[in-house]
Parts: C-alpha cells; structure tokens; sequence
C-alpha cells in the first residue's frame, strides 16, 4: 500500500514537472527546473516518442545543468533518437572521462557508432558496458538486444540475446524475440525451434503462430503453414494477415473451393483489400465461375483502378469464354499499367492468335521472351505457330540469334533442334538437342509433341535413351 501511495505521488510530481515546462513553452517565459525534474521532463517525452518536445527540454536542461553528467546522458539519448548520431558521440566521449564506470554512457556509445554504420565498433564497446556492472548483467544485455533490434542488426544480437536467456529462462518474451532473430538473418531452422518453445509456454499467442506459418511456407512445407495459420486463427479469428496468408496458400495449391470462404472472411475484415479482391475473382476464374469473377475483378479495379492484375483477369475471363475481341482490349490495358509482365504479353499473344493475327501473336511472344527467355509455354506456342505456318527456315535466323544473345536457355535449343531436325540438318538438330538435354532433361517432356517419333534420326534416338527419355 505504501509502494502504491509513492507511485502516485511520484507520478504527481512528473506531471507537475511536464506541465510546469508546458506552461512555459505556451507563455514564452524562461523556468528554472532542478535536475531531477529535468530528467523527468525528457523521460517523459521519450516515452511518449515526442523527440521534438524531448530535445527542446534536453537543449534548456544542458544550459541550466552544464555539467550534470544525467542531463547531458540524457541529451546524447535524445540526438540519437533524432538519428543525429555524431553529435552525441561527441558529448558521449566527453561523459566517459568523467564517469568511466557508467555502463549507460558506454551502452549509448555503443548505439551511436551503431547508427553509423560501426557494428564491430559498437560490439566492442557494449562488451566493454557488460564488465562495468556484475550486479546488473541482465539489465545491460536486454538493453544491449533492444539497440541492436532497433538498428536490425539481427544476426549480432543473437549471442547476447542467448546469455540473457540464460540468466532469465522465465522470461518467455526472450525466446519469441530470439525466433524472431533467427528468423530475420533466414536460420529458420532455429527459428522454427525457439518459436515452438515459446508456445509451448505461450500457446495463445497468435502473432507466434502466425509467424510460424511465415516461416513453413517459405520453407515450403504449405501444410504445416496452413496449420500454425488455423491455430493462429483459433485465438484471435480476426488475424487478417493469418487470414489472408492462409488463403493465399490454398490458393497457390490450387485449392480453390477452399480459399474462396477464406478470401470472403478476410474480406470482412478488410473490405477494401483490392489484391484479395483479385485473387478471389481469379479463384471463381479456375473454378469456372466467370460471372462472380468479372465481379470481384471489377470490384478491385473499382477500388484500384491503377491495379494491372484485375484487368488481366478480365482478359483471361474473356479468352476463356470465347471472346478474344474483348479479351484483347482488357491485356492491352494490364500492358499498359505494367509492360515488363511476360505472362501478359503472352496472354495478349494467345487472344491474337485466336484472332489468327499471326504477325500480332509472334511479336506479343517475342515481348514475352524478352522478359523472360524460360518462359517454356511461350517458346512452345511459338514453336506451334511457326510449325503450322511451315516458317521452320525463316524462324531459324532469329532463333539462332536469340540463343546467342541469351545463352545457355533450353527452351531456344529445343525449339531450334526441331526445327533443324524438320529442315534436314540432324547434326545441328543432334547440337541442338544435347544443349537442351544437359541444361534441364526433364522439360524434354514438355516440348516432346515437337519431336515425333517418325522423323528422329538414329542418332537423336540414342541421345533421348541415354537421358532415359525413350
């Protein structure tokens, strides 16, 4: 009781300090404060992330207490919270020769050469910091860890972060900033690890689960993810990033029926979201729903209008449905907002040639392959106009070309190893093809319908057996 009755009363005198410095800034009058409620007018403001008000009050404070060693601590804090990093390791140098046995001064030393860019610097002196107070270890590392988080230096705070989990195994929060540590510098190995023992502790704890399936998903293990987003969901159902992320996944598993209730219920929550607007128009799309996908595509156009996937899912409606003509003028639009997307460029390619505008077809393909030489379904397709067009011999001087501007690409080499096969050259055809084969074998199967039995040379047929292919 009496504990409670000196909080309060302390917290009385912080806010007549605060209010006392307050009154007057309003009265452009000039105040003398004593050191201690100096140091309670700039506290206060740094917790209250007011960095303005805090280096006003640091600023007159040094002035009146020019040579009170708090104060002028308190002002290196204030310039380094401003990102003014120099000038505090100005006057933290002056501090440390007054009072070498302050950790504090050595731990915002530490901080400022930190900011600077002097990570090595900055270990040095916070392992110095650690010798000057036995008592107070614990206390050092957890500051040592939050300057380090600060300034995302994830994989330097990782051994202090370990020591202090060993002076404070009760402290369950060190284990989730830990996780988050190794998550940040990609050990999700050990990531996974710290966060399952702190939900073993903390199973409640959605942000964990939620950052859990962060991590399994990246390391694709899609189920696992989809279970630690459901757990996340469980304790707080309107974890809109759980939500959104766990429709995103069965989206991507081509689970769409699934996703669709999913998307709807994120949707609830964000009913403004124009990308999960998209994905549920795309997810109707593959479900064969096109008149709730015109919908959601135009509803996230309505809301984003700048936004080329919705217009692009349009097109692919339209392409689908028959309607080339307006499937045309919807990827002209996607093009139009983003032209370095080669699947558009390849869609707009396929609504052409449905068109039977072979010129207009080839040079959306070419776009495409510009952008992105692996593009398989595109050489494919491209392979597919120019073989029921005969052009094999006026292709081959552009594809010998390409595959010399862009090298070592297997879908080119197949592409021109048919096409020399077709023309006679099975020696060229024979080149072609063992480029291909060494690049990537197993894409043999998706250009396979260009290379029919009837015309493989002795040869080629061997080469295919050798790659297990026949």
């Amino acid at each position: 009781m009496e504990e409670d009755k000196f909080g309060l009363q302390w917290e009385d005198e912080i806010n007549q300090a605060v209010q006392k410095f307050e009154r007057m800034r309003r009265n452009n009058e000039s105040y003398f404060f004593d050191v201690v409620e100096f140091e309670s007018i700039i506290d206060y403001y740094i917790e209250n992330n007011n960095s303005v008000k805090a280096y006003e009050a640091a600023s007159l404070a040094s002035k009146q207490h020019p040579y009170s060693v708090s104060i002028q601590l308190r002002k290196a804090k204030v310039l380094l919270e401003k990102g003014r990093a120099l000038e505090a390791l100005g006057i933290l140098k002056q501090l440390e020769s007054i009072e070498p046995g302050n950790h504090e001064i050595f731990i915002a030393k530490g901080t400022a050469m930190g900011i600077l860019g002097d990570i090595q610097g900055a270990k040095r002196v916070f392992d110095y910091a650690l010798s000057l107070d036995y008592d107070d270890i614990a206390g050092i590392l957890f500051s040592i860890v939050s300057v380090l988080q600060n300034l995302n230096y994830y994989d330097h705070l990782i051994p202090y972060l370990l020591r202090l989990i060993e002076l404070e195994p009760e402290f369950q929060s060190h284990l989730y900033d830990l996780a988050y540590a190794y998550e940040k510098t990609e050990d999700y190995a050990n990531s996974i690890i710290y966060y399952l023992k702190y939900l073993e502790e903390e199973p409640f704890s959605d942000s964990a689960w939620y950052n859990l399936g962060i991590i399994y998903n990246k390391i694709d293990q899609p189920s696992k993810a989809l279970e630690a987003y459901d757990y996340a969901l469980a304790v707080n159902h309107q974890n809109s990033f759980a939500l959104f992320n766990k429709a995103n996944i069965l989206s991507n598993l081509e689970r769409y029926t699934e996703a669709i209730p999913v998307y709807h219920e994120y949707l609830g929550v964000e009913p403004d979201s124009f990308e999960a607007l998209n994905y549920l128009g795309e997810c109707y799309e593959k479900t064969g729903d096109v008149i709730l996908a015109r919908q959601y595509y135009h509803d996230a156009i309505e809301i984003a209008p700048e936004y080329a996937e919705p217009w692009f899912g349009l097109g692919v409606v339209e392409l689908k449905t028959g309607n080339p003509d307006d499937s045309i003028i919807f990827f002209r639009k996607a093009v139009r907002l983003d032209d370095e997307n080669p699947e558009y460029w390849y869609f707009m390619g396929k609504a052409y040639h449905a068109r039977s505008e072979l010129k207009s077809s080839v040079s959306c393909f070419r776009e495409a392959l510009k952008l992105d030489p692996y593009y398989d379904e595109v050489w494919l397709d491209f392979a597919k106009i120019i073989l029921s067009e005969k052009l094999e011999k006026k292709a081959l001087p552009y594809l010998d070309h390409a595959c010399k501007a862009t090298g070592e690409v297997p879908g080119i080499n197949y592409l021109l190893a048919s096409f020399y096969l077709k023309s006679g050259n099975t020696d060229r055809a024979f080149y072609h093809l063992s480029l291909a084969l060494d690049i990537d074998s197993g894409l043999f199967f998706v250009y396979r319908e260009l290379f029919p039995r009837q015309i493989l040379s002795r040869k080629i047929i061997r080469l295919l057996i050798k790659f297990d292919l026949i």
